[in-house]
Protein backbone atom coordinates (compact mmCIF):
# COMPACT_ATOMS: atom_id res chain seq x y z
CA UNK A 1 0.00 0.00 0.00
CA UNK A 2 1.30 3.37 -1.28
CA UNK A 3 1.76 6.57 0.77
CA UNK A 4 2.45 8.78 -2.08
CA UNK A 5 -0.45 11.17 -2.11
CA UNK A 6 -2.41 10.91 -5.26
CA UNK A 7 -2.47 14.07 -8.18
CA UNK A 8 -5.90 14.76 -8.21
CA UNK A 9 -6.07 16.84 -11.05
CA UNK A 10 -4.91 13.84 -12.92
CA UNK A 11 -7.09 10.71 -12.07
CA UNK A 12 -6.06 7.89 -13.53
CA UNK A 13 -7.88 6.24 -16.42
CA UNK A 14 -8.95 3.47 -14.66
CA UNK A 15 -10.83 5.43 -11.31
CA UNK A 16 -12.26 7.66 -14.44
CA UNK A 17 -13.40 4.25 -15.98
CA UNK A 18 -14.97 3.64 -12.02
CA UNK A 19 -17.04 6.84 -12.20
CA UNK A 20 -18.54 6.44 -15.40
CA UNK A 21 -20.02 3.22 -14.63
CA UNK A 22 -23.47 4.80 -13.80
CA UNK A 23 -26.82 4.62 -16.04
CA UNK A 24 -27.07 6.67 -18.59
CA UNK A 25 -30.49 7.40 -17.49
CA UNK A 26 -30.78 7.55 -14.17
CA UNK A 27 -34.63 7.80 -14.01
CA UNK A 28 -34.46 3.83 -14.87
CA UNK A 29 -33.20 2.59 -11.61
CA UNK A 30 -35.21 0.41 -9.84
CA UNK A 31 -35.67 0.78 -5.78
CA UNK A 32 -32.67 -1.79 -5.35
CA UNK A 33 -30.41 0.85 -7.16
CA UNK A 34 -30.05 -1.43 -10.50
CA UNK A 35 -30.88 -0.69 -13.61
CA UNK A 36 -32.69 -3.31 -16.08
CA UNK A 37 -29.75 -4.18 -17.02
CA UNK A 38 -29.14 -5.68 -13.27
CA UNK A 39 -25.75 -3.37 -12.74
CA UNK A 40 -25.21 -1.35 -9.51
CA UNK A 41 -24.48 2.28 -10.86
CA UNK A 42 -20.97 3.12 -9.96
CA UNK A 43 -19.84 -0.33 -9.83
CA UNK A 44 -16.56 -1.22 -11.04
CA UNK A 45 -15.78 -2.60 -14.65
CA UNK A 46 -17.08 -6.65 -15.74
CA UNK A 47 -19.92 -6.39 -13.86
CA UNK A 48 -19.23 -5.21 -10.52
CA UNK A 49 -17.86 -6.79 -7.35
CA UNK A 50 -16.78 -10.05 -7.34
CA UNK A 51 -17.35 -12.33 -3.85
CA UNK A 52 -14.00 -12.01 -2.02
CA UNK A 53 -12.35 -15.04 -1.55
CA UNK A 54 -12.51 -17.46 1.51
CA UNK A 55 -10.72 -20.77 1.24
CA UNK A 56 -13.63 -22.78 2.11
CA UNK A 57 -15.61 -21.25 -0.49
CA UNK A 58 -18.37 -19.27 1.37
CA UNK A 59 -20.78 -17.34 -0.51
CA UNK A 60 -20.08 -13.47 0.14
CA UNK A 61 -22.80 -11.39 1.97
CA UNK A 62 -24.38 -10.59 -1.48
CA UNK A 63 -25.34 -14.41 -1.29
CA UNK A 64 -23.36 -14.98 -5.03
CA UNK A 65 -20.70 -17.77 -4.94
CA UNK A 66 -17.20 -16.19 -4.30
CA UNK A 67 -15.65 -14.68 -7.43
CA UNK A 68 -19.16 -14.69 -9.41
CA UNK A 69 -21.54 -11.76 -9.95
CA UNK A 70 -24.82 -11.23 -8.56
CA UNK A 71 -28.06 -11.91 -10.94
CA UNK A 72 -29.95 -9.22 -12.31
CA UNK A 73 -31.97 -8.00 -9.30
CA UNK A 74 -30.46 -10.29 -6.79
CA UNK A 75 -31.40 -9.06 -3.58
CA UNK A 76 -27.75 -8.05 -1.35
CA UNK A 77 -28.44 -9.34 2.38
CA UNK A 78 -27.43 -5.83 3.23
CA UNK A 79 -29.79 -3.84 0.95
CA UNK A 80 -32.99 -2.21 1.38
CA UNK A 81 -36.07 -4.87 0.78
CA UNK A 82 -34.55 -7.49 2.62
CA UNK A 83 -37.14 -9.06 5.03
CA UNK A 84 -34.92 -11.13 7.51
CA UNK A 85 -32.72 -8.32 10.31
CA UNK A 86 -29.79 -9.64 11.52
CA UNK A 87 -27.78 -7.78 14.30
CA UNK A 88 -23.70 -7.90 15.91
CA UNK A 89 -23.55 -8.31 19.36
CA UNK A 90 -20.30 -8.58 22.18
CA UNK A 91 -17.95 -6.89 19.67
CA UNK A 92 -14.51 -7.57 21.72
CA UNK A 93 -11.00 -7.59 21.41
CA UNK A 94 -7.31 -8.13 23.05
CA UNK A 95 -4.08 -7.20 22.31
CA UNK A 96 -0.67 -8.24 23.03
CA UNK A 97 0.53 -8.19 26.30
CA UNK A 98 3.75 -6.35 25.76
CA UNK A 99 3.79 -2.60 25.16
CA UNK A 100 6.59 -1.51 23.38
CA UNK A 101 7.30 2.13 22.44
CA UNK A 102 8.29 3.29 19.01
CA UNK A 103 11.30 3.85 19.93
CA UNK A 104 12.23 0.26 20.87
CA UNK A 105 10.81 -1.16 17.19
CA UNK A 106 13.45 -3.17 15.86
CA UNK A 107 14.58 -1.18 12.46
CA UNK A 108 11.81 1.60 12.62
CA UNK A 109 14.63 4.48 11.21
CA UNK A 110 16.17 1.98 9.24
CA UNK A 111 12.56 1.05 7.32
CA UNK A 112 11.10 4.58 7.33
CA UNK A 113 14.17 5.94 5.40
CA UNK A 114 13.82 3.28 3.46
CA UNK A 115 10.26 4.23 2.61
CA UNK A 116 11.61 7.80 2.41
CA UNK A 117 9.72 8.68 5.03
CA UNK A 118 10.81 11.50 7.79
CA UNK A 119 10.57 9.89 11.47
CA UNK A 120 8.58 12.43 12.76
CA UNK A 121 5.84 10.04 15.33
CA UNK A 122 4.08 13.09 15.88
CA UNK A 123 3.27 13.24 11.69
CA UNK A 124 2.58 9.70 11.07
CA UNK A 125 0.84 9.01 14.83
CA UNK A 126 3.13 6.70 15.82
CA UNK A 127 3.07 5.73 19.32
CA UNK A 128 2.83 2.04 20.88
CA UNK A 129 2.48 -1.21 19.82
CA UNK A 130 1.55 -3.93 21.26
CA UNK A 131 3.32 -7.19 20.70
CA UNK A 132 2.44 -11.13 22.11
CA UNK A 133 4.18 -14.62 22.74
CA UNK A 134 0.66 -15.87 22.20
CA UNK A 135 -0.22 -18.41 19.74
CA UNK A 136 -2.94 -16.98 17.27
CA UNK A 137 -5.41 -19.73 19.16
CA UNK A 138 -5.11 -18.23 22.49
CA UNK A 139 -5.62 -14.36 20.86
CA UNK A 140 -8.07 -15.47 19.16
CA UNK A 141 -9.99 -18.15 22.12
CA UNK A 142 -9.51 -15.28 24.44
CA UNK A 143 -11.29 -12.26 21.98
CA UNK A 144 -14.57 -14.76 21.27
CA UNK A 145 -15.07 -16.06 25.24
CA UNK A 146 -15.21 -12.07 25.60
CA UNK A 147 -17.85 -11.86 23.15
CA UNK A 148 -19.63 -14.77 24.60
CA UNK A 149 -19.73 -13.59 28.34
CA UNK A 150 -20.71 -10.08 27.35
CA UNK A 151 -23.25 -10.97 24.89
CA UNK A 152 -24.63 -13.92 27.35
CA UNK A 153 -24.64 -16.50 25.26
CA UNK A 154 -23.56 -20.27 25.63
CA UNK A 155 -21.08 -21.85 23.56
CA UNK A 156 -23.46 -24.84 22.59
CA UNK A 157 -25.98 -22.47 21.05
CA UNK A 158 -23.21 -21.01 18.66
CA UNK A 159 -23.73 -23.08 15.34
CA UNK A 160 -20.86 -21.33 13.28
CA UNK A 161 -17.70 -19.58 13.11
CA UNK A 162 -15.63 -17.60 11.05
CA UNK A 163 -12.22 -17.33 11.55
CA UNK A 164 -10.55 -14.31 10.29
CA UNK A 165 -6.63 -14.27 9.59
CA UNK A 166 -4.14 -12.65 6.91
CA UNK A 167 -1.71 -15.71 7.98
CA UNK A 168 -2.96 -18.86 9.12
CA UNK A 169 -0.20 -21.22 10.27
CA UNK A 170 1.38 -24.51 8.15
CA UNK A 171 -0.61 -25.56 5.85
CA UNK A 172 -3.08 -28.55 5.13
CA UNK A 173 -1.26 -30.98 7.46
CA UNK A 174 -1.42 -28.44 10.67
CA UNK A 175 -4.89 -26.32 9.79
CA UNK A 176 -7.22 -28.98 11.26
CA UNK A 177 -5.32 -28.84 15.07
CA UNK A 178 -5.58 -25.48 14.59
CA UNK A 179 -9.18 -24.90 14.06
CA UNK A 180 -9.54 -27.81 16.70
CA UNK A 181 -7.72 -25.79 19.57
CA UNK A 182 -9.95 -22.79 18.69
CA UNK A 183 -13.07 -24.43 18.78
CA UNK A 184 -12.05 -26.24 22.08
CA UNK A 185 -11.13 -23.40 23.49
CA UNK A 186 -14.44 -21.61 22.76
CA UNK A 187 -16.00 -24.37 23.34
CA UNK A 188 -18.00 -24.89 20.41
CA UNK A 189 -18.41 -28.45 20.31
CA UNK A 190 -21.09 -28.64 17.18
CA UNK A 191 -20.06 -25.40 15.54
CA UNK A 192 -19.54 -25.47 11.57
CA UNK A 193 -16.58 -23.26 10.22
CA UNK A 194 -15.48 -21.36 7.44
CA UNK A 195 -11.74 -19.90 6.69
CA UNK A 196 -11.20 -15.92 5.76
CA UNK A 197 -7.76 -14.81 4.42
CA UNK A 198 -7.87 -13.89 1.24
CA UNK A 199 -9.31 -10.30 1.80
CA UNK A 200 -6.27 -9.46 3.65
CA UNK A 201 -6.82 -6.06 6.70
CA UNK A 202 -10.79 -6.64 5.20
CA UNK A 203 -10.91 -10.06 6.68
CA UNK A 204 -12.73 -9.12 9.33
CA UNK A 205 -15.54 -6.93 7.49
CA UNK A 206 -15.63 -10.15 5.15
CA UNK A 207 -16.36 -12.43 7.47
CA UNK A 208 -19.09 -10.53 8.87
CA UNK A 209 -20.84 -9.99 6.19
CA UNK A 210 -20.87 -13.17 5.15
CA UNK A 211 -21.81 -14.26 8.92
CA UNK A 212 -24.67 -11.78 8.06
CA UNK A 213 -25.74 -13.93 4.71
CA UNK A 214 -25.72 -17.10 6.59
CA UNK A 215 -27.78 -15.58 9.67
CA UNK A 216 -30.89 -13.78 6.96
CA UNK A 217 -30.37 -16.67 4.83
CA UNK A 218 -31.39 -18.77 7.73
CA UNK A 219 -28.92 -21.18 7.07
CA UNK A 220 -26.71 -20.69 11.04
CA UNK A 221 -28.91 -19.19 14.23
CA UNK A 222 -25.32 -18.29 15.57
CA UNK A 223 -22.05 -16.80 13.93
CA UNK A 224 -19.51 -16.25 16.07
CA UNK A 225 -16.31 -14.44 13.61
CA UNK A 226 -13.25 -13.72 15.00
CA UNK A 227 -9.74 -12.36 13.45
CA UNK A 228 -6.39 -13.16 14.92
CA UNK A 229 -3.30 -11.70 13.83
CA UNK A 230 0.35 -11.13 15.14
CA UNK A 231 3.71 -9.71 13.11
CA UNK A 232 6.27 -13.04 12.97
CA UNK A 233 9.44 -10.96 12.01
CA UNK A 234 9.96 -8.18 14.18
CA UNK A 235 12.04 -6.10 11.68
CA UNK A 236 8.44 -5.80 9.64
CA UNK A 237 6.36 -4.21 12.47
CA UNK A 238 6.30 -1.32 10.44
CA UNK A 239 5.31 -0.61 6.89
CA UNK A 240 5.34 2.04 4.58
CA UNK A 241 1.13 2.64 5.45
CA UNK A 242 1.52 1.65 9.12
CA UNK A 243 3.18 0.52 12.53
CA UNK A 244 1.77 -3.02 13.26
CA UNK A 245 0.27 -4.48 16.45
CA UNK A 246 -0.74 -8.51 17.69
CA UNK A 247 -4.45 -9.02 18.66
CA UNK A 248 -7.34 -10.63 17.50
CA UNK A 249 -11.35 -9.19 17.86
CA UNK A 250 -14.60 -11.02 17.78
CA UNK A 251 -18.53 -10.24 17.71
CA UNK A 252 -21.51 -12.43 17.39
CA UNK A 253 -23.83 -12.40 14.11
CA UNK A 254 -27.39 -13.44 14.62
CA UNK A 255 -31.02 -12.69 14.02
CA UNK A 256 -31.42 -10.81 17.33
CA UNK A 257 -29.72 -8.33 19.42
CA UNK A 258 -27.88 -10.45 22.36
CA UNK A 259 -26.28 -8.62 25.96
CA UNK A 260 -25.95 -5.37 26.52
CA UNK A 261 -24.37 -4.21 23.88
CA UNK A 262 -25.59 -4.80 20.55
CA UNK A 263 -25.96 -3.46 16.96
CA UNK A 264 -28.46 -3.54 14.46
CA UNK A 265 -26.75 -4.65 11.03
CA UNK A 266 -28.37 -1.94 8.69
CA UNK A 267 -26.59 -2.52 5.38
CA UNK A 268 -23.49 -3.34 3.80
CA UNK A 269 -21.60 -3.38 0.75
CA UNK A 270 -17.86 -4.42 -1.24
CA UNK A 271 -16.58 -2.74 -4.24
CA UNK A 272 -12.98 -4.14 -5.98
CA UNK A 273 -11.13 -3.65 -9.05
CA UNK A 274 -9.30 -7.07 -9.27
CA UNK A 275 -6.40 -5.09 -11.70
CA UNK A 276 -5.69 -2.68 -8.14
CA UNK A 277 -4.98 -5.75 -6.48
CA UNK A 278 -1.50 -5.95 -5.66
CA UNK A 279 -0.92 -4.51 -2.34
CA UNK A 280 1.57 -1.97 -3.35
CA UNK A 281 -1.22 0.46 -5.12
CA UNK A 282 -2.86 3.13 -3.59
CA UNK A 283 -5.94 2.71 -1.64
CA UNK A 284 -8.87 3.83 -3.98
CA UNK A 285 -11.24 6.29 -2.99
CA UNK A 286 -13.45 5.51 -6.02
CA UNK A 287 -14.23 2.29 -4.32
CA UNK A 288 -14.77 3.56 -0.80
CA UNK A 289 -17.36 6.35 -2.79
CA UNK A 290 -19.02 3.28 -4.48
CA UNK A 291 -19.72 1.25 -0.99
CA UNK A 292 -20.66 4.50 0.45
CA UNK A 293 -23.52 5.08 -2.07
CA UNK A 294 -24.56 1.42 -2.23
CA UNK A 295 -24.81 1.48 1.66
CA UNK A 296 -26.26 5.01 1.95
CA UNK A 297 -28.70 3.77 -0.53
CA UNK A 298 -30.60 0.70 0.92
CA UNK A 299 -30.56 2.67 4.40
CA UNK A 300 -32.06 6.07 2.96
CA UNK A 301 -29.44 8.14 4.74
CA UNK A 302 -27.10 10.97 3.58
CA UNK A 303 -23.53 10.70 4.56
CA UNK A 304 -23.54 13.01 7.13
CA UNK A 305 -25.92 10.99 9.03
CA UNK A 306 -23.31 8.69 10.06
CA UNK A 307 -22.10 9.45 13.39
CA UNK A 308 -18.26 7.90 12.75
CA UNK A 309 -16.27 5.95 10.47
CA UNK A 310 -14.61 2.98 12.13
CA UNK A 311 -11.25 2.97 9.96
CA UNK A 312 -8.02 0.64 9.93
CA UNK A 313 -5.58 2.36 12.47
CA UNK A 314 -3.29 2.92 9.18
CA UNK A 315 -0.71 6.43 9.34
CA UNK A 316 -2.45 9.35 9.98
CA UNK A 317 -2.17 11.29 6.76
CA UNK A 318 -3.55 8.22 4.94
CA UNK A 319 -6.15 8.09 6.86
CA UNK A 320 -7.15 11.45 6.90
CA UNK A 321 -6.36 11.81 2.97
CA UNK A 322 -8.49 8.51 1.91
CA UNK A 323 -11.44 9.02 4.02
CA UNK A 324 -11.96 12.91 3.12
CA UNK A 325 -12.03 11.81 -0.52
CA UNK A 326 -14.50 9.08 -0.03
CA UNK A 327 -16.43 11.57 1.49
CA UNK A 328 -16.47 11.69 5.32
CA UNK A 329 -15.20 14.79 7.30
CA UNK A 330 -12.70 14.35 9.34
CA UNK A 331 -15.23 15.07 12.48
CA UNK A 332 -16.49 11.57 11.66
CA UNK A 333 -13.26 9.99 11.64
CA UNK A 334 -11.62 8.34 14.70
CA UNK A 335 -7.70 8.62 14.77
CA UNK A 336 -7.57 8.29 18.66
CA UNK A 337 -6.49 4.75 19.06
CA UNK A 338 -3.34 5.38 15.75
CA UNK A 339 -0.85 6.52 18.48
CA UNK A 340 -2.10 4.08 20.91
CA UNK A 341 -2.11 0.95 19.50
CA UNK A 342 -0.79 1.09 15.63
CA UNK A 343 -2.50 -1.13 13.35
CA UNK A 344 -3.86 -4.35 14.49
CA UNK A 345 -4.41 -5.84 10.87
CA UNK A 346 -8.03 -6.70 9.81
CA UNK A 347 -8.99 -6.04 13.45
CA UNK A 348 -9.29 -2.03 13.70
CA UNK A 349 -12.57 -1.56 12.93
CA UNK A 350 -14.15 -3.07 16.00
CA UNK A 351 -11.18 -2.11 17.93
CA UNK A 352 -12.29 1.01 17.18
CA UNK A 353 -16.05 0.59 17.75
CA UNK A 354 -15.15 -0.83 21.55
CA UNK A 355 -12.94 1.83 22.37
CA UNK A 356 -15.75 4.99 21.13
CA UNK A 357 -18.30 3.46 23.13
CA UNK A 358 -16.53 2.76 26.57
CA UNK A 359 -15.41 6.50 25.83
CA UNK A 360 -19.18 7.50 25.92
CA UNK A 361 -19.37 8.56 21.94
CA UNK A 362 -21.64 5.72 21.36
CA UNK A 363 -25.03 7.03 21.14
CA UNK A 364 -28.15 4.89 21.39
CA UNK A 365 -30.02 5.01 17.96
CA UNK A 366 -26.67 6.37 16.26
CA UNK A 367 -24.90 5.29 13.04
CA UNK A 368 -21.73 3.40 13.04
CA UNK A 369 -19.96 2.55 9.94
CA UNK A 370 -17.38 -0.32 10.05
CA UNK A 371 -14.87 0.30 6.90
CA UNK A 372 -11.92 -0.76 5.78
CA UNK A 373 -9.52 -0.57 2.52
CA UNK A 374 -6.83 -2.67 1.08
CA UNK A 375 -5.58 -1.87 -2.63
CA UNK A 376 -8.14 -2.88 -4.65
CA UNK A 377 -10.98 -3.66 -2.43
CA UNK A 378 -13.36 -1.84 0.00
CA UNK A 379 -15.92 -3.19 2.40
CA UNK A 380 -18.39 -0.86 4.76
CA UNK A 381 -20.96 -2.49 7.47
CA UNK A 382 -23.23 -0.04 8.47
CA UNK A 383 -24.71 -0.21 12.21
CA UNK A 384 -27.14 1.03 14.22
CA UNK A 385 -26.83 0.99 18.05
CA UNK A 386 -29.55 -1.04 19.80
CA UNK A 387 -30.36 0.97 23.45
CA UNK A 388 -28.57 -0.66 26.31
CA UNK A 389 -30.52 -3.66 27.33
CA UNK A 390 -31.04 -4.10 31.71
CA UNK A 391 -28.34 -5.96 32.53
CA UNK A 392 -26.98 -6.91 36.31
CA UNK A 393 -23.26 -4.94 34.84
CA UNK A 394 -21.48 -4.25 31.69
CA UNK A 395 -18.69 -6.58 31.09
CA UNK A 396 -15.55 -5.59 30.14
CA UNK A 397 -15.02 -5.58 26.26
CA UNK A 398 -10.90 -5.88 26.10
CA UNK A 399 -8.56 -7.38 27.96
CA UNK A 400 -5.03 -7.60 27.68
CA UNK A 401 -1.82 -9.57 29.23
CA UNK A 402 -2.39 -13.26 29.28
CA UNK A 403 -4.92 -15.32 28.69
CA UNK A 404 -7.58 -16.29 30.98
CA UNK A 405 -7.63 -20.33 32.35
CA UNK A 406 -10.33 -21.25 30.06
CA UNK A 407 -7.87 -19.88 27.13
CA UNK A 408 -4.54 -22.21 25.75
CA UNK A 409 -1.58 -21.75 27.16
CA UNK A 410 0.68 -18.79 25.68
CA UNK A 411 3.24 -20.07 23.65
CA UNK A 412 5.60 -18.91 20.85
CA UNK A 413 5.43 -19.85 17.25
CA UNK A 414 8.23 -20.57 15.93
CA UNK A 415 6.66 -22.87 13.50
CA UNK A 416 5.44 -19.34 11.36
CA UNK A 417 7.32 -17.50 9.15
CA UNK A 418 5.99 -14.51 6.82
CA UNK A 419 5.51 -11.02 6.76
CA UNK A 420 2.96 -8.75 8.39
CA UNK A 421 1.26 -7.18 6.05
Amino acid sequence: MSTRIPNTRNQSTRDQALRDQGPRNPSTRDRSGRTPSGRTPGAPPDGGPAGHGTPSGGAPAGGSPAGSTAPAGAPDAGRRGATASSHLSGPAYVLGEKELDHTVVEDLVERAREFGMPPQAALWGWGTVRRTAETLQSLAVRAGLTTLRTSGTDPSDVDCLVLCSTRFPGGPRTHGRFVQEVLDGLGLENAAFTGVTLNRCTNLLAGLRLAQALVTSGQHRKVLVVTTDRVTDESRRLEKFALFSDGAASALVSAEPLGPDAYEIVAGASAQDRSELEWTNEVSPVLSRTVNERILHAAEMKIGDIDAVLHLNLFKPLVVLKERQAGFTKDQLWLDNIPRFGHCFAADPLINLVDRAQNGQVKDGGSYLLAASVPGVRIGLLLRRRPAATAPGLQEHHTQGTAGPTAPRPATQADETGESR
